[in-house]
């Protein structure tokens, strides 16, 4: 092994904290079984007892018409497309109440920036939803949330407020891709910069909301870029402590505009891995099942990766990319304990829920 990724390793391992060029380094050059085996230490000091978690939820699309138009996305259609659509209350009633059926604890409701729903609207369905369900509404995106501050003439604050107080428990960290600007203009133009993205996310921190954060790797972007990405995220939870995971998603170029090779599964587990040491101030690092499928999902387990992700009762976005990953959750279940891990049902802030086999 290079002296120089030896020691960097040993400096993770010992709890230091790394660079943007250590982060750099060990991307290029560091063997896949030592990234692994580093990974995996440091998140059993992170996590010591041999458990994997899992939330039971179902990402629900409330309309697809977009005035974003990002490269990368195959599922956008723009306004009076024949395939566009918004979602009634009726039809969202009846998937809410199917995920409740199957032990489902949290939504995550998302959908394009569309042109004609304002911020009351919003609210609306957020009043409506915990009036009928008692379920946590993990939901809307930094862009979502940064387009109703623009359309409203209100600041991002007052916007997360009024959406607190009518009902959004905590947000999702959709619509980061890569934190750096030159590769948003790239893959999304119209989309906000990585700067009003990590706005909105600290904002909801200071507010007492959790989000996650997210990466979207594998298209324009250079490693050191990655990296930065990931940097940028660790320095904001250094300020506010308000993000409960990574999830690192590779990109899936079928029927988008983009195009391209996407990324390998050996570069999925080395850039999970990496990122699993460099961040070591975010708790949860979570697999990608829906891009890369369920063996390489379970391999991530071996490279830093805690938690499983969710069930998805439906997903839409990625599957317009021509990605048909489809897992019900015994087949987590099994993954995970054919994995050696004992398997967790969790909730949206990562508390457990059941240790499967047992009671609550």
């Amino acid at each position: 092994m290079h002296i120089k990724v030896r020691s960097i390793l040993k400096k993770s391992l010992d709890g230091g904290r790394l660079s943007a060029d250590e982060g750099i380094l060990l991307l290029e050059e560091a063997g896949l079984m030592e990234l692994g085996q580093a990974a995996s230490l440091v998140r059993q000091r992170l996590h010591p007892r041999k458990a994997v978690t899992f939330v039971i939820d179902r990402n629900i699309n409330y309309t697809n018409i977009c005035t974003c138009q990002c490269k990368f996305c195959a599922f956008y259609r723009k306004e009076g497309d024949a395939e566009g659509y918004v979602l009634s209350k009726e039809k969202l009633h009846a998937k809410i109440a199917e995920t409740m059926q199957s032990g489902g604890t949290q939504l995550l409701i998302q959908g394009g920036l569309h042109p004609g729903l304002d911020l009351v609207w919003f609210e609306e369905m957020l009043r409506d939803i915990k009036s009928n369900f008692k379920i946590h509404i993990h939901s809307f995106s930094p862009p979502e949330i940064w387009h109703l501050a623009q359309k409203s003439c209100l600041s991002i604050k007052a916007v997360l407020k009024r959406l607190q107080a009518a009902g959004l428990d905590s947000v999702p960290g959709g619509g980061a891709e890569i934190l750096v600007d030159r590769v948003r203009q790239l893959i999304s133009p119209n989309k906000i910069g990585w700067q009003q993205w990590m706005e909105v996310m600290t904002t909801a921190h200071r507010l007492g909301m959790k989000t996650t954060a997210t990466m979207m790797f594998g298209h324009t972007e250079t490693l050191a870029e990655r990296i930065l990405h990931m940097v940028r995220v660790r320095d904001a939870q250094d300020r506010t402590g308000g993000f409960t995971a990574f999830i690192p998603w590779s990109f899936a170029p079928d029927n988008t505009e983009l195009g391209g090779e996407g990324s390998t599964g050996v570069d999925y587990l080395r850039t999970l891995a990496v990122a699993r040491l460099i961040l070591d101030n975010i708790p949860n690092v979570q697999v990608s099942w829906v891009t890369q499928g369920a063996k390489m999902a379970q391999a991530a387990l071996y490279f830093g990766a805690n938690d499983f992700g969710s069930t998805m009762l439906e997903e839409n976005v990625v599957r317009a990319a021509g990605v048909r990953t489809r897992i019900e959750l015994p087949e987590i279940i099994r993954c995970i304990k054919d994995a050696g891990y004992t398997a967790v049902q969790r909730n949206t802030r990562y508390q457990w829920l059941k240790v499967i086999g047992e009671e609550k």
